[in-house]
């Protein structure tokens, strides 16, 4: 049992160039589980070659990030979206027959969701019957499904209860906090970055949502707690003695209470 961090892209190339370091900060700052969020198939090959390496460390989730369900369409459209992978983006059919094809290899089905920041109306339609393809994959294989979601988080909350989607964590939610407890009230759990120090977003969360419902997580290498740092899953720790501010209650106890959580939704202790 331990800390853990159910949101990260060791993948980065930024992060993959100190792996080691990475994982041996994580390891000192007590974390026991890392879950390496895939992106497309490229990328979850390389998330689960990292967690091969780990010994144990780190777990794959295998995804198919929300813009990518529809970039080549958004390409071909002539739209704009910065990018540094310059291969040609797999299409959805070959994004969803990956995560078919390896869904016993995973723990989770992530980053999946809906993204209307990124993405022109035109292409919604297509990203949503996607989203619900992982979705009832996810669900038919009896695997957590992890949320990225932006500007869109009503929608997808519709589409989840709609399919009846249970085993949900809503990585980074971005929208209101009343939203927020709605999801959490719901049964679905929701996991707070490392930037929670500097967001009032994510410090409302951890006042008003229910403790069982929360997680922890990083997005590293985005979202740290020092603006211009590279984050990193040791950030866990900073996040949980922050909840132990606010909920005046020893951090123990805020330990043992998110151990609670990652077992309850992922089925397995951290």
């Amino acid at each position: 049992m331990g800390l853990f961090d159910v949101h990260a892209h060791l993948t980065d190339r930024r992060l993959a160039a100190m792996e080691s370091t990475v994982l041996a900060n994580a390891r000192a700052a007590g974390v026991t589980t890392i879950l390496s969020n895939g992106l497309n198939p490229r990328d979850n090959e390389a998330t689960a070659a990292v967690a091969a390496r780990s010994e144990g460390l780190v777990r794959p989730c295998f995804g198919f990030y929300p813009v990518d369900m529809v970039l080549p369409e958004m390409l071909a459209a002539g739209v704009e979206y910065a990018r540094d992978d310059t291969q040609e983006p797999a299409s959805s059919e070959e994004g969803v027959a990956w995560v078919r094809e390896h869904l016993d290899e995973c723990v989770a089905v992530g980053e999946i969701g809906l993204d209307w920041y990124w993405v022109p109306e035109a292409f919604r339609a297509k990203q949503e019957a996607v989203f619900r393809e992982l979705v009832e994959l996810a669900m038919a294989a009896d695997k957590p499904i992890i949320i990225h979601s932006r500007k869109a988080e009503a929608r997808c909350f519709e589409v989840l209860k709609e399919m009846g989607a249970t085993r949900v964590d809503w990585h980074c939610f971005g929208s209101k906090v009343k939203l927020a407890q709605q999801i959490a009230e719901h049964g679905h759990w929701l996991s707070i970055p490392a930037n929670v120090n500097k967001d009032q977003g994510f410090q409302r969360m951890v006042e008003k949502l229910p403790q069982e419902r929360l997680l922890l997580e990083t997005d590293c290498p985005y979202l740290g707690p020092v603006r211009g740092e590279l984050n990193e899953p040791a950030n866990v720790r900073g996040t949980m003695q922050h909840m132990a501010r606010v909920w005046g209650v020893d951090e123990a106890d805020v330990q043992a209470q998110l151990e609670a959580n990652f077992e309850a939704l992922f089925g397995f202790a951290p």
